[in-house]
Formats: structure tokens, sequence, C-alpha cells
């Protein structure tokens, strides 16, 4: 299952542009995130961002289950 999953996320990857940039915004918040992780002190205002960032994250990584969901059984669409 696991390997039909990262076929499909591949597939879409290269097929799929709205896809695509979900993935890319997706990993772009998590290279910021670690970048904060590997500070020794956050600021108020990094504090306010990496919460922010790790909602925002989640909202993507929603939406690219949904599509990958759609994809994988079309009838519960």
């Amino acid at each position: 299952m696991a390997t039909e999953t990262q076929q499909l996320k591949d597939h879409l990857l290269q097929t799929d542009h709205g896809f695509r940039q979900l993935v890319e915004q997706h990993q772009e918040l998590d290279t910021r995130l670690q970048v904060l992780a590997h500070q020794n002190y956050l600021s108020e205002m990094e504090q306010t961002e990496e919460v922010t960032l790790k909602k925002q994250k989640l909202q993507l990584k929603d939406q690219i289950q949904g599509i990958l969901r759609r994809h994988r059984d079309p009838q519960t669409a």
C-alpha cells in the first residue's frame, strides 16, 4: 500500500501542477520550521511564527492527503 501511495504521489508530482505546488509549499514550511527548531531561543514573534507555520503545514498536508484519497478511490470523491 505504501508503494502504491508513493507511486501515485510521484505521478501527481509530475502531472498535476496544483498538487506539486502544495507539496512544495509544505516542504518550504518544513524547512523554515527546522531552522526555528535549531535555534536555542525563540523570540515571542518567532514562537508565534512557529505555531502559525505548523498550522499551515497541517492544512497543506490535509489537502495533499485529500487529493491522494480522491485519486486512489474516485467513487468517494
